[in-house]
């Protein structure tokens, strides 16, 4: 594995005391805890020191997309929370200015990552939004990733259907985060483009964001470990 452990954990809830418990009931069986939108809008930087805590390093998936200037002035607010993010991402939709805008804010202190497309985005969805019809989710995210690289970024959030043009066009050193995992037994919810674990460990991925599998589960640390252990034993 490139990572120790890949499995990232989607808390995915606006209630502190829960994102606390799980945080602390997963630390030894997770590498990382993603913060959202919905927990961090809720409870700011207060409530992601308090989960961070725990011990767990944070994705901070907040995603942000803005002129240069206004997406620097937040990477460099958000590089004063403490602990810092091991890994922070914006939108590779807002261009090669502003990713390099919020490389140099950043200045190397986590490890700062791009969207590409979204799993819950299918072609017919991107070509509604304005997309090059000629291209599917893939030839676009392969763009998208190129250009993130290029900025001087990390790496890039993808789709498991996009990793092997992604690496194609990156290299093997260029970091993938990849939500849309799902261990067979569970159900897709509102991801249209997904894969089980190990499929997408075996395409490229180096770190793997699993959610209401791991959360909703009766015993999380029992699903993390579940799943871990399938990775590394098969």
């Amino acid at each position: 594995m490139s990572e120790p452990n890949p499995i990232c954990v989607a808390l995915g809830t606006p209630d502190l005391a829960r994102a606390r418990e799980l945080a602390r009931m997963l630390a030894s069986h997770a590498g990382y805890m993603k913060i959202g939108m919905e927990f961090f809008y809720a409870h700011g930087a207060k409530g992601y020191e308090a989960v961070a805590a725990e011990g767990l390093p944070i994705f901070l998936d907040l995603k942000l997309h803005d002129i240069p200037n206004t997406v620097a002035s937040g990477m460099k607010s958000l590089m004063q929370l403490s602990p810092r993010p091991a890994i922070i991402n914006l939108h590779a939709a807002g261009g090669l200015d502003m990713m390099k805008a919020a490389a140099d804010a950043v200045d190397g202190r986590a490890r700062l990552i791009a969207v590409t497309i979204l799993t819950s985005l299918s072609n017919e969805d991107i070509w509604a939004t304005g997309f090059d019809a000629s291209r599917d989710t893939s030839g676009h995210a392969a763009s998208l990733a190129k250009l993130a690289k290029r900025a001087g970024l990390a790496g890039v959030v993808c789709s498991p259907h996009d990793l092997a043009g992604i690496r194609a066009a990156t290299g093997p050193d260029f970091l993938t985060v990849v939500p849309g995992i799902r261990p067979a037994d569970v159900a897709s919810h509102d991801q249209k483009r997904i894969a089980t674990p190990r499929a997408a460990r075996t395409a490229g991925a180096d770190i793997l964001v699993i959610g209401r599998a791991i959360t909703n589960s009766p015993d999380p640390a029992a699903a993390a470990k579940k799943i871990l252990d399938g990775l590394r034993h098969g």
